[in-house]
């Protein structure tokens, strides 16, 4: 069975479209007025009438306070909520509750100690999304084309025989299939490695990228 793909960051129409028509399983929005892959509400309810259930929707916020991540369901309405920030477990859970959205949970991940949080978070959450952790100082918490050492997410008991989890953090079209290879992933997740400059997605990657990992 292939992994799961989903093209996160997603803005313009024609970019929508390639992930869709080459069978992304789920789109990535973001929520986040530092990134340049920010969406603002009335572009992001034009681009959920595009997808018309072709895909699972996912909407990315970081810290986002209720009244935020309300406006944005209103406007998406989206099938997941994908919580990329400091959010505690029970935050965490808190959005669950309140918004009757599933959860994907990012953990940046640099050593093996990161992992430690993984079963706090894998209790209110219904996936968990692994990226590497941002360095010291950077703006994103993600998206920012780095990769962590894929063989401590192999080498992590916990995960090994789950199929509630994903890896992000690097991928592109090129190695998109060793990662998938090593690590066993059931879910993989791009923004800038399907992209010619930030916040700009290239259709033709896009395609590259799901073709590699539904090859893998």
């Amino acid at each position: 069975m292939s992994a799961i793909v989903k093209i996160c960051g997603l803005k313009r129409p024609e970019s929508l479209e390639a992930a869709l028509a080459g069978g992304a399983d789920m789109v990535g929005f973001v929520f986040f007025e530092k990134s340049p892959r920010h969406l603002d509400l009335a572009e992001a309810r034009r681009l959920s009438e595009l997808v018309r259930g072709r895909a699972e929707k996912v909407a990315l916020v970081v810290n986002a306070d209720d009244s935020r991540i309300a406006a944005i369901v209103e406007a998406l309405a989206p099938d997941w909520l994908q919580l990329h920030g400091a959010e505690t477990p029970e935050r965490v859970a808190q959005i669950r509750a309140s918004f009757g959205r599933p959860i994907l949970k990012a953990i940046g991940v640099s050593e093996q100690a990161d992992f430690l949080c993984a079963p706090d978070y894998e209790a209110v959450s219904d996936r968990l999304l692994f990226d590497a952790k941002p360095p010291k100082g950077a703006v994103l918490p993600g998206g920012n084309g780095l990769s962590f050492d894929w063989t401590l997410l192999r080498d992590h008991a916990c995960m090994a025989a789950k199929k509630n989890w994903m890896l992000s953090g690097g991928l592109d079209p090129e190695n998109v299939g060793v990662a998938i290879r090593l690590t066993g992933a059931p879910g993989v997740d791009v923004s800038s490695g399907v992209e010619d400059a930030p916040g700009e997605k290239s259709a033709a990657k896009i395609l590259a990228f799901i073709a590699a990992a539904r090859a893998a």
